[in-house]
């Protein structure tokens, strides 16, 4: 009979110190990675913020602290009246696309019907085709068509990009759904309707209320497709501050971007906490 044969150092499951430290260095590595990735996106975002509170009529020269631009910025008629209009269009965009959306996510999700992989397909163009592509493909249409580029058409093109975020979000939350629920209400003797009104519509609501405000951020900062089918007097507030930067750059930009920059960043906040929920 052969002895037992005791576990040496070399046969060992526990890993080497060498494997452990470079565990150690690759887990550093990548922490220093991200937080390196972080400042260089953010940075540039803090000094613009930092500056639309400067004094100086100079745009990168600092001479003090002032609140003089966010002044100048509300008695400016021009980006006023752009940010009505932005306003409007992602507030009627977002209406239309969530309504849309919803029911899109709803059909895709629940039914099967003929074509339904080529528009499931389809439904992802939007995300997956630059701004770029989508904006002269949505020109030509309305130049084919005979349309009058205004404030209509913006909204048109907005509802178009904005319904596959909407339905992406809403089908991620139906696919989270327990559709138990739904059936317990109809054996309690709830008809189609009354079970979408009393249960799925407000299991659905986070959902649908996050993908409402990601499509109003998205219809709000909008500026490729916009500056395409924007017609004549349809100046939104991303257009006005192109135009700014091109005739005139002053503080009053950075006023308007910082604005601009905290009140996407609270949407999305909310969206993203909507969707946990």
């Amino acid at each position: 009979m052969s002895a037992t044969t005791l576990p040496t150092p070399a046969m060992s499951t526990r890993p080497s110190l060498g494997r452990r430290l470079q565990a150690a260095f690759n887990k550093r590595a990548l922490l220093w990675l991200a937080v390196g990735l972080f400042l260089f996106l953010y940075i540039p975002i803090l000094i613009l913020i930092i500056f639309s509170f400067n004094e100086s009529d100079q745009i990168g020269v600092w001479t003090g602290f002032s609140l003089r631009w966010y002044g100048e910025l509300i008695h400016d008629e021009a980006v006023l009246s752009a940010l009505k209009l932005s306003l409007w269009v992602a507030i009627w965009s977002t209406i239309i696309s969530t309504f849309l959306g919803t029911l899109t996510a709803l059909a895709l999700e629940r039914h099967r019907f003929w074509g339904k992989i080529t528009y499931d397909a389809i439904l992802y163009l939007p995300i997956i085709i630059p701004d770029i592509v989508m904006a002269l493909s949505t020109l030509l249409f309305f130049v084919v068509m005979g349309v009058a580029l205004s404030r209509y058409t913006i909204l048109i093109a907005h509802v178009a990009f904005n319904i596959s975020f909407v339905a992406i979000v809403v089908r991620a939350r139906l696919a989270d759904m327990n559709s138990v629920l739904e059936e317990a209400a109809a054996d309690l003797g709830a008809n189609a309707w009354q079970t979408f009104r009393r249960v799925t519509l407000p299991l659905l609501m986070p959902g649908i209320i996050s993908g409402a405000l990601l499509a109003f951020t998205l219809s709000l900062d909008d500026f490729v497709i916009t500056f395409f089918v924007a017609g004549p007097g349809s100046t939104t507030l991303p257009v006005r501050v192109y135009s700014m930067i091109r005739f005139g750059l002053t503080p009053e930009v950075n006023a308007v971007s910082t604005l601009m920059f905290l009140g996407s960043t609270l949407l999305v906040i909310i969206s993203l906490l909507l969707q946990r929920r």
